[in-house]
């Protein structure tokens, strides 16, 4: 069995210095451990999958590497910069900001919907970049998810849910981030929907070498887009490496009940819901 230490030792994507390294994050609410004594490494254009069921920790992790939370304890660094310091001054925090950027489940709600998506867009560069050629990068920026003029003159509610996702993830890549952080950001959509954005961003990636940190629970997603993955169960990681090799052979057996747990022929629930209870 992989005990917590080792977990957290092996939670690394290549072996390339990372973009990202998180270090021994702690979070309690009251009585509640939500997240206890979480590391990883997430190398450039790497991905790297926290999975685990509702209340696992995996969502509080992913909001304090953003900075929408704060650890009781541990570190976030990004090309060695320790986002927990404080920032002086508009450009820094803006500078921060475009650090890490964040797509959410459900992207309806993190539009404007009085807004087009193309003002969306203006606006979020000229917050970050002043003076630059908005029009063009606009035009980038819907090319490079699959959109175009049309959608640019859109409300979010004219739009489609692959859509509206595609709108969020350019939104988040206009400001340049080193590390994109996708918390459910397909679990929303049709399978075939599903599919065309995570091409999509398999494609991006390839194209930006932008690391993503992808925080789901469906293995199917885990094994089609992450080169590493890092299992959570109560706020804790109990097992962590390569993704095909976890997939294939877990080490846990909170892991292996994942595994078990995904619906199929000879499919048990009532077995897998005795084994939860065991564990």
């Amino acid at each position: 069995m992989t005990n917590a230490t080792d977990a957290n030792a092996g939670a690394t994507t290549g072996t390339a210095k990372p973009v990202l390294e998180v270090l021994g994050l702690h979070r309690t609410y009251g009585s509640v451990r939500a997240v206890e004594d979480v590391s990883f490494r997430l190398a450039r254009g790497g991905s790297l999958g926290i999975v685990g069921e509702s209340g696992s920790g995996k969502t509080t992790t992913a909001r304090i590497v953003v900075g929408l939370e704060r650890a009781d304890e541990g570190r976030v660094l990004i090309h060695d910069r320790d986002r927990g310091e404080h920032a002086r001054g508009k450009a820094r925090r803006l500078a921060r900001a475009r650090e890490v950027q964040m797509v959410f489940q459900d992207p309806f709600l993190s539009l404007d919907p009085r807004t087009t998506v193309g003002a969306a867009l203006r606006e979020t560069l000229a917050l970050h970049f002043p003076g630059a050629d908005h029009a063009r990068r606009i035009t980038e920026l819907l090319d490079q998810v699959g959109l175009g003029s049309r959608e640019a003159d859109a409300l979010p509610r004219q739009l489609s849910g692959g859509q509206r996702q595609r709108v969020a993830i350019a939104r988040a890549l206009a400001v340049e981030p080193s590390v994109l952080v996708l918390d459910e950001a397909v679990a929303a959509l049709d399978v075939s929907v599903q599919a065309q954005i995570l091409n999509l961003l398999f494609d991006i990636r390839e194209q930006t070498g932008i690391g993503y940190l992808f925080i789901t629970h469906d293995l199917g997603v885990v094994r089609c887009v992450t080169d590493d993955v890092i299992v959570m169960r109560s706020g804790r990681i109990v097992e962590a490496g390569p993704t095909r090799q976890v997939l294939a052979a877990p080490q846990h057996p909170y892991t292996r009940l994942l595994l078990e747990s995904v619906p199929r022929p000879g499919w048990d629930p009532r077995s897998i819901a005795a084994a939860r209870r065991a564990l």
